[in-house]
């Protein structure tokens, strides 16, 4: 059985959240998760060397970002596309 983007997505949200994958629900908010902005821009960080993908993340104002963090499931939507992008 081979890892999905969206496993490997949700085990390293997990990881800096210090949550196991199975309490992380796709409609969770950064928020719900308890991830501070540092926590956010490590799983960040920890997203683009595992997919060798560049994020278009703005870490000072994640707001005005082109990377929709809204959810854990828009993340995990945004990097999937980004990841098929790559391998085109």
């Amino acid at each position: 059985m081979s890892i999905t983007v969206k496993d490997k997505v949700l085990n390293i949200i997990a990881e800096q959240a210090m949550l196991e994958t199975s309490d992380i629900s796709l409609n969770m908010s950064v928020e719900d998760l308890g991830l501070d902005s540092l926590g956010l821009v490590e799983a960040i960080f920890s997203i683009e060397e595992t997919f060798s993908v560049n994020v278009p993340f703005n870490a000072n104002d994640p707001n005005a970002s082109e990377f929709d963090i809204s959810s854990v499931g828009t993340i995990v939507n945004a990097i999937d596309k980004l990841v098929m992008e790559k391998s085109n």
